[in-house]
């Protein structure tokens, strides 16, 4: 097995195949001598390899101890107890060699005995910044950020939590996992901690801006803020950049990072004019398309699967179907047209041009021709004939998929669901959700959100809540767009508890959420009477809330909410900037009157109101002092004199 060695800053990393577990005692060997006896300067010449009892290994004789690890190594490596090999040989094992092991079990995908024994080399001190690094990969490999990040936040060493390289990986962990937001955060919080990034770390958070919802305002601060650092943008960063911008629509942008790029000398590789031409595909425009291939054959770069594939989505979605036809061709002349994917771009984009004749005429080419299809092709004509109001041959196509293949699958399933749905086909969809119970095929994001759409539009409001319900349940991050709709629908009808909880849902979903929801929901509340809860919507969130619906909320607080509560409600109010009016105070007044057993939150109150500025009016003072009996006389006098007071020096 020949091993290629790379030199990197300070450490030598190897590439070379995957080994198939259980591994020979020559190719751990192999592998424990990659990792632990090279040097920078060390040349690869050949593939052979000594046993650990030998004198010498690559020609380099070892001594006695290193010799013992290596052995050790391969007993940890091969043991099928690891508890007990590491109560035999751990002494012997120093952390460089431990690591070695640890990364062997990561490369294997021996997730129980990796956490094993990263565990013992905390408990027993023998854990590095190099131990945290590969670990918290592995488990980002695995898919298990949850994990990894207990692991980083567990970590007492300061200078080990900034250390760019467990920086790196935890943030890799989370943008691989789809937990792009916490990641950001964790960014935000590592740098007040004291990290300095690298180029990694950015071109790391770059690529998670790729999939989120206006990822490309978040790509633009990473961008302007590596450049700040005085970090240089190289030619990964520049494709990572433009593949988000291609995901975000926004052509012009990515033909500046693209033109850029090359001001600063950085030569374009196929995946580069791939991103590019990705970008041009979001408006059809098949003019720059054409001419930045030929740009691209001039260089001598062969355009591959992938983006010839692009280009087809560029003509049709230009219109382009005659050219996209041939196109077609020329990729199954060339074997790239295997899969359903070259097909259903051309399908999906005749149906929607009103073709649908044409469509199904593709549709049926892929069938003669014995396209392999996953049921992308059948979900399309699915769709396609709903549109188009023929629900019942819809209804046979799905039913020739399942004779055919037997099964149903989760993308096949909400396609069809999303085609009735639009059709107002309520039984169908109904129809859909057994299939999905029968087959035991649980609902992901996708298929929750079509059913809350959907039914919103039946104005079956509080099913819609329910599916909500199920959504948050299931752990999913809800749709902003979608919340505000469904909370404005379960306001309208009366729901108004209902609209504080898909608020909330959205409030504790950590997005960042539209400054007009929180007055929307205030309104909800206001109108349910629910005024405790929008007492907590004002305090949270003041400075958001215009001043007319301060007003209200006020006026109706005073009136009906909570005795208890009435002060803690107007410190919020005004703290957000707005002036009590007098009459809000003498209602206040009036009710605290007719309570005499609330005493002190009277008095808290006349004393608050002097040092904000605020004096009671000769009405409310009169009003105070007729029933100051109730409260006592002298106390009431010396409050309303102090009030005045410091209200006066407030003013001054």
């Amino acid at each position: 097995m020949e091993i290629t060695l790379s030199t990197t800053i300070g450490t030598i990393a190897y590439r070379q195949p995957p080994l198939s577990f259980p591994l020979s005692r020559r190719q751990i060997l192999l592998h424990i001598s990659a990792t632990t006896t090279s040097t920078p300067s060390t040349k690869t010449t050949s593939t052979s390899t000594q046993w650990p009892n030998s004198k010498t290994t690559r020609g380099r004789r070892h001594s006695k101890d290193y010799l013992e690890r290596q052995d050790a190594i391969l007993q940890v490596i091969q043991s099928t107890d690891l508890d007990s090999a590491l109560q035999r040989l751990g002494d012997i094992l120093k952390t460089q060699d431990l690591n070695v092991v640890l990364r062997q079990y990561g490369e294997q995908s021996r997730w129980k005995e990796l956490t094993q024994l990263f565990e013992w080399m905390q408990y027993h001190g023998k854990a590095s910044a190099s131990s945290y690094s590969s670990y918290i990969k592995f488990m980002g490999k695995s898919l298990n950020p949850v994990k990894a990040l207990e692991i980083y936040n567990n970590i007492t060493d300061d200078s080990i939590k900034v250390n760019v390289f467990i920086c790196n990986a935890i943030l890799s962990c989370l943008v691989k996992s789809g937990k792009f937001d916490s990641g950001m955060k964790l960014f935000q919080k590592m740098k007040q901690d004291g990290l300095s990034p690298d180029g990694f770390t950015y071109n790391t958070l770059l690529t998670g801006c790729i999939k989120v919802k206006d990822g490309y305002a978040t790509a633009l601060k990473l961008y302007e803020e590596l450049k700040i650092n005085g970090l240089q943008m190289d030619s990964v960063m520049y494709g990572t950049l433009m593949a988000v911008c291609a995901s975000n629509n926004l052509c012009k942008e990515a033909e500046r990072y693209f033109n850029q790029m090359k001001d600063e000398r950085h030569s374009p590789n196929v995946y580069h004019y791939s991103s590019l031409l990705n970008a041009y595909s979001s408006d059809g425009n098949y003019k720059k398309a054409d001419t930045l291939v030929e740009e691209m054959k001039s260089l001598g770069l062969v355009p591959n699967k992938v983006m010839l594939t692009t280009l087809l989505k560029v003509y049709v979605r230009g219109g382009l179907f005659e050219k996209s036809r041939e196109l077609l061709a020329e990729l199954e002349d060339m074997g790239y047209a295997q899969d359903e994917m070259p097909f259903c771009l051309l399908m999906d984009g005749l149906s929607k041009a009103g073709k649908l004749d044409e469509a199904r005429s593709v549709f049926n080419e892929v069938k003669e021709k014995g396209v392999r299809s996953d049921g992308y092709a059948h979900s399309i004509m699915i769709t396609a004939f709903c549109r188009s109001g023929l629900v019942n041959e819809a209804k046979e196509l799905a039913k020739e998929f399942e004779t055919k293949n037997g099964r149903y699958d989760l993308v096949m399933l909400n396609s069809m669901l999303c085609a009735y749905c639009r059709a107002g086909e309520m039984e169908s969809v109904m129809q859909t959700m057994k299939k999905m119970d029968e087959l035991a095929i649980s609902p992901d994001r996708h298929t929750l959100s079509i059913l809350i759409k959907y039914f919103c539009k039946e104005k079956l409001y509080l099913l819609a809540y329910r599916t909500m319900e199920d959504l948050r349940k299931k752990g999913y991050q809800p749709d902003e767009e979608l919340c505000s709709s469904l909370i404005f629908y379960l306001g309208k009808s009366g729901a108004h508890l209902e609209a504080f909880s898909v608020y909330n849902t959205l409030r504790y979903s950590k997005r960042t959420m539209s400054k007009a929801l929180h007055e929307k929901i205030l309104h909800i509340l206001m109108a349910g009477r629910l005024l405790k809860d929008a007492y907590v919507v004002v305090k949270d969130n003041a400075g958001l809330i215009s001043q007319p619906a301060l007003k209200k909320f006020a006026v109706k607080f005073v009136k009906f909410g909570n005795i208890n509560l009435m002060n803690d409600a107007m410190k919020a109010v005004h703290a957000s900037g707005y002036k009590i009016e007098q009459g809000i105070f003498q209602t206040i007044m009036s009710r605290y009157i007719s309570q005499p057993e609330k005493k002190e939150l009277l008095l808290q109150l006349l004393n608050w109101m002097g040092g904000q500025g605020y004096v009671v009016d000769p009405t409310t003072r009169n009003l105070v002092l007729k029933n100051s009996h109730l409260f006592g006389r002298q106390l009431i006098a010396e409050t309303l004199s102090k009030q005045h007071v410091m209200s006066k020096a407030k003013r001054s």
